[in-house]
C-alpha cells in the first residue's frame, strides 16, 4: 500500500508539474530528467532526492557529501589582512576555539586585533594574554572602561595595518580556508572593496545546522535585513573614510557599516561557501531575537537613517515575524500609471479584473488599457462599453495572430503614463495601495522590473519571484505554499532581488521598458518575461519582488491550453532560444545560490 501511494503521488506531483510550469508541453530536452526523476522517487520516494538544509540531520549529512581535498594554487598578491574582533567576558573554551580557528588558516599572511572591553571574567583575560605571548601577530588592547560593541570595534580597527578588515565575533569560528578563498577572490578581482560568504550556526552542542544560503549582491535585500553578516572582509580605507563603526547603531554596528559602505562602492562579491560558523548561545542573537530586542529596534532606525542620507522619503515597517523590515518609498506626486491588459473574450474573467481594480485600487492617477486580440464573443464587447463609461479605460484592437510580446508593446506605445504595469486578464487585486507601493519601487534608479505575489484561488502562492534554471529555463519560487508561510529568510513577507519576476504582474518605469526595446516579439508566448528581465539585468538593473503585494492569478485562461503541434514546437523554439541566448544567466542565477538544487525549490540535492 505504501508503494501504491508513492506512485500515486508521485503521478499527481508529476500532472501538477506538467499543467504549471509547462501547460502540459513539456520540452523534449525535459523528458529524461524528469523521467530519471520518476523513477528515482518510484524506487526511494521524494526524500531519496533531496536534503532539507533547516532538518539539522539532513544538513549534516550534506555537509559530510560536501567533504573533499583541499587544492590551492598560488596567489600572487598575498596583502595583509586584519582580523578584527571586540572580545567582553566570553567563555574560555569559545575565545580558544575562536582563536584556534584564526590562527589554523591556510592563509598565512594575517593579524589579529583584538580589543577586550574591560572583560571582568578572569578566564577571558588570561587566555587572551596567553595567546599575546604565543603568537606575534595577534595585538590586544584592554580598554580601561567597558564602552560597548561599537566601542571595541573601533579600538580593535585603530590597531589594523592591513589592506582589508574581517570581522569576526569572539566566540565563532572560521573554516580553515576562509582567508585563502577571499584572497583568491582579490587575486582574481583586484578592485573588489567587500567580500561576503555564506554561514551556518553552532548549535549548544558544537554541531553545524541552520545554513544561510546567501544571493549575490541585493541591494534591495539588504534593505530588508542584513543577509551579509558574516563572513565579510572589507578594504580598510574605504572603512575608515566612512567613520569606521558609529555610536548609537549598537547591536545593528555592522549592519549600520555595510549600508554605508555599499553606498560608496558597488565592487562587491559574494562566495557561496559557508566560511563562518556563528555560535548558538544564551543571549545571542543567533539563538533568538528575543534576547536583544535592540538590535531589530536599532536595525529599523539605521534604515530610517540610511534613508536620509540618500536622500529618499520612505518607511521602514516590521515585518509580521518582528525579524525583518519592509522598506517602501514614498513621494509628493502621483504619476501617471498605465495598467496594460491583454485580453481575448472570456468576459467574466477580464470584469472580475477591471472590477478588483476600480474597486480596490487606492490610488488615483491611473489608466487603464485593454488590448482586444481577436475577441469575438458579444458579452466582451458589451464588457468594452459598460467600461467605457470611465475616463481612464481604452480599448485598442489588436488584431493579429496572438503575440504576447508584440501586443503589450503596442499597449505600451500608446501609454501615457509614465509607469507602465503589465497585467493579465485572469488577476485580482487584493492590496489596495499596490500601485503607490510598486511605483515607489519601479521609480528607484537602479531598479527594473517590480513584481508581486500571486496566488491561486485557494490562496495557495502562485508566484513569489522566478528562479532561472530552476526545472529547465525558470520556474516560480514556492509554488504552493500558503499565505501563512514565512520562506527562507522572509522571502515570503518582505522585499527581494530575484533575476526576474513574472509579466502577469509587473511594474516598469517607461523609459526603462523603452530603453531595452520592450518585450522581445520573437517570443510569442512563453518566456518573454524572462527574457525582459534578463535583459534588464544586463543594463545593470535590479529586478524586485515585492511580496507585500498581493493578487489572485487565475492562470491564463484566455489563452487556453498549447495543444497544438503548432503551438508545440513554437514553445520548444522559444526554450531553445532561451538557452542558446541566456544559458549561462540560466545556468548561474546571481539570485538562488547555486548549492540549492535546481529541481527542488531552496532544497539540497543528493549525491545518488
Amino acid at each position: 500500500m505504501k508503494k501504491i501511494k508513492s506512485i500515486c503521488r508521485t503521478i499527481y506531483k508529476g500532472i501538477r508539474l506538467a499543467w504549471k510550469e509547462y501547460h502540459f508541453m513539456i520540452p523534449i530536452s525535459m523528458w529524461k530528467r524528469y523521467f530519471t526523476i520518476a523513477v528515482d522517487k518510484f524506487k526511494n520516494g521524494d526524500k531519496n532526492l533531496f536534503y532539507n538544509p533547516y532538518i539539522r540531520s539532513e544538513y549534516q549529512c550534506w555537509i559530510e557529501e560536501q567533504e573533499a581535498l583541499d587544492e590551492y594554487k598560488d596567489l600572487p598578491k598575498k596583502p595583509l589582512i586584519s582580523v578584527i574582533m571586540p572580545v567582553y567576558n566570553v567563555a574560555a573554551s569559545y575565545l580558544r576555539e575562536c582563536l584556534n580557528s584564526i590562527l589554523e588558516q591556510s592563509y598565512p599572511n594575517y593579524e589579529i586585533c583584538i580589543a577586550d572591553d574591560h572583560s571582568t571574567n578572569k578566564e577571558t583575560i588570561e587566555v587572551l594574554k596567553e595567546y599575546q605571548k604565543l603568537y606575534s601577530n595577534i595585538k590586544i588592547i584592554y580598554r580601561e572602561e567597558n564602552g560597548h560593541i561599537v566601542k571595541a570595534s573601533n579600538t580593535a580597527l585603530s590597531l589594523a595595518e592591513g589592506e582589508y578588515i574581517v570581522l569576526i565575533d569572539d566566540d565563532d569560528t572560521i573554516e580553515k580556508d576562509a582567508l585563502y578563498e577571499m584572497v583568491k577572490v582579490i587575486n582574481e578581482n583586484p578592485d573588489v572593496d567587500m567580500i561576503y560568504s555564506d554561514e551556518d550556526k553552532l548549535d549548544p552542542h558544537g554541531k553545524r545546522c541552520e545554513p544561510h544560503f546567501k544571493p549575490d549582491w541585493s541591494p534591495d535585500t539588504l534593505m530588508s535585513m542584513n543577509y551579509i553578516c558574516h563572513l565579510v572582509m572589507l578594504k580598510r580605507s574605504i572603512v575608515e573614510d566612512i567613520g569606521g563603526f558609529r555610536e548609537g547603531t549598537e547591536g545593528s554596528q555592522d549592519y549600520d557599516l555595510f549600508l554605508r559602505f555599499s553606498e560608496y562602492t558597488n565592487k562587491i562579491y559574494h562566495i557561496p561557501k559557508i566560511l563562518y560558523h556563528w555560535r548558538m548561545v544564551e543571549g545571542s542573537t543567533s539563538m533568538a531575537k528575543k534576547f536583544k530586542n535592540y538590535t531589530y529596534t536599532n536595525g529599523k532606525k539605521i534604515l530610517e537613517e540610511a534613508l536620509l542620507r540618500r536622500g529618499l522619503k520612505g518607511i521602514v515597517k516590521e515585518d509580521k515575524t518582528k525579524s525583518f523590515y519592509i522598506t517602501e518609498y514614498l513621494y509628493d506626486k502621483e504619476p501617471i500609471v498605465s495598467i496594460i491588459i491583454p485580453t481575448r473574450d472570456y468576459a467574466s474573467t477580464l470584469d472580475t479584473c477591471l472590477a478588483s481594480i476600480y474597486k480596490n485600487t487606492s490610488y488615483s492617477n491611473y489608466e487603464i488599457i485593454v488590448l482586444n486580440n481577436n475577441s469575438i464573443e458579444k458579452e466582451t464587447f458589451e464588457l468594452f462599453e459598460k467600461y467605457k463609461s470611465y475616463k481612464n479605460f481604452r480599448v485598442i484592437d489588436v488584431n493579429t495572430e496572438f503575440n504576447y510580446s508584440n501586443i503589450n508593446n503596442i499597449g505600451v506605445q500608446n501609454a501615457k503614463g509614465e509607469f507602465i504595469v503589465l497585467l493579465n486578464n485572469d488577476t485580482e487585486i487584493i492590496t489596495a495601495n499596490w500601485l503607490e507601493c510598486m511605483v515607489g519601487y519601479a521609480m528607484q534608479p537602479h531598479i527594473g522590473a517590480v513584481g508581486a505575489k500571486l496566488y491561486y484561488p485557494d490562496h495557495r502562492v502562485q508566484h513569489a519571484g522566478v528562479i532561472l534554471g530552476l526545472g529547465g529555463v525558470a520556474s516560480h519560487a514556492y509554488i504552493g505554499a500558503t499565505e501563512y508561510d514565512n520562506g527562507i529568510f522572509g522571502r515570503l513577507n518582505v522585499p527581494y532581488n530575484y533575476s526576474a519576476v513574472t509579466a502577469a504582474c509587473l511594474m516598469i518605469e517607461k523609459k526603462k521598458y523603452l530603453e531595452i526595446k520592450g518585450l522581445n516579439e520573437e517570443l510569442k508566448v512563453a518566456y518573454n518575461d524572462v527574457d525582459f528581465n534578463i535583459r534588464l539585468l544586463k543594463q545593470g538593473y535590479y529586478n524586485l519582488l515585492a511580496p507585500q503585494v498581493e493578487l489572485y492569478h487565475y492562470e491564463s485562461k484566455s489563452r487556453g491550453l498549447d495543444t497544438t503541434t503548432e503551438k508545440y514546437k513554437r514553445f520548444l523554439q522559444e526554450s531553445d532560444y532561451m538557452y542558446s541566448h541566456w544559458k549561462h544567466d540560466i545556468d548561474n542565477d546571481k539570485f538562488y545560490n547555486c548549492n540549492f538544487s535546481k529541481k527542488g525549490c531552496f532544497l539540497l540535492d543528493k549525491k545518488l
